[in-house]
């Protein structure tokens, strides 16, 4: 299994950073290592969905989990692997702590770590980042 995860904090609200989580055409504008993604309906468990990378084949996805305004999250499958993208949103006083972690888990779970799982390390700071920014924006 493999694991990595970014957290950020916002003064924005979790609407706000819901809205622009279940907004998926647009993921694009806060995630730049995404050409397109589409969802069929909406952000609910058991939605099934398309996301291009920039960098890569468009492979399908499936909400596994949603709980509005806390938490969703993103499965797909790779061969002999499945890779989660976990988002989640912690309240604190004045703040939200926005965390997007991706797990993978399978017998190429090492395989898909070294080939995805370095560009997501590298990409993933900057999308908690534009997020927050987006979210901050018109707060």
């Amino acid at each position: 299994m493999w694991s990595f995860e970014v957290s950020k904090s916002t003064t924005a609200s979790k609407e706000k950073v819901w809205q622009l989580w279940s907004n998926v055409s647009d993921w694009n504008h806060w995630d730049l290592e995404i050409k397109s993604s589409s969802i069929e309906g909406a952000l609910i468990e058991g939605a099934k969905g398309f996301l291009t990378p920039t960098k890569g084949p468009k492979s399908k996805f499936e909400i596994t989990e949603c709980t509005p305004l806390k938490s969703f999250t993103a499965t797909s499958s790779l061969p002999l692997c499945k890779m989660k993208i976990i988002h989640y949103i912690i309240e604190g006083e004045k703040e939200i702590r926005i965390t997007h972690k991706f797990v993978m888990s399978g017998p190429l779970s090492f395989l898909f770590s070294k080939v995805i799982g370095s560009n997501l390390e590298k990409g993933l700071p900057e999308t908690l980042k534009n997020l927050v920014a987006l979210a901050e924006k018109n707060t």
